[in-house]
């Protein structure tokens, strides 16, 4: 479950809560109970771990993934050319 930061505009107090994402935000505040409570935007907190993740995103140029495609490349532009040929 998500972790949502919430602040009070009465007394100026921020707290977090876990709560469902189907789940209505907080409108009375845990600190003072007025309502006045309000659901803040943060950063989010996702963070992919074990091996294989980047935190770009990308891969390293080294892949093996990338030399497969080159050689599935080769492949198909030698029967292009067979078949070229063959005309």
């Amino acid at each position: 479950m998500p972790t949502y930061s919430y602040a009070c505009d009465a007394c100026g107090k921020s707290f977090d809560r876990e709560q469902r994402i189907t789940e209505d935000p907080i409108k009375k505040c845990l600190k003072c109970g007025k309502n006045k409570a309000r659901r803040m935007i943060t950063n989010g907190n996702f963070i992919l771990k074990g091996g294989g993740w980047y935190a770009d995103g990308y891969g390293n140029s080294s892949s093996g993934s990338s030399t497969e495609s080159s050689s599935s490349s080769d492949s198909s532009s030698s029967s292009d050319s067979a078949s070229s040929s063959a005309e």
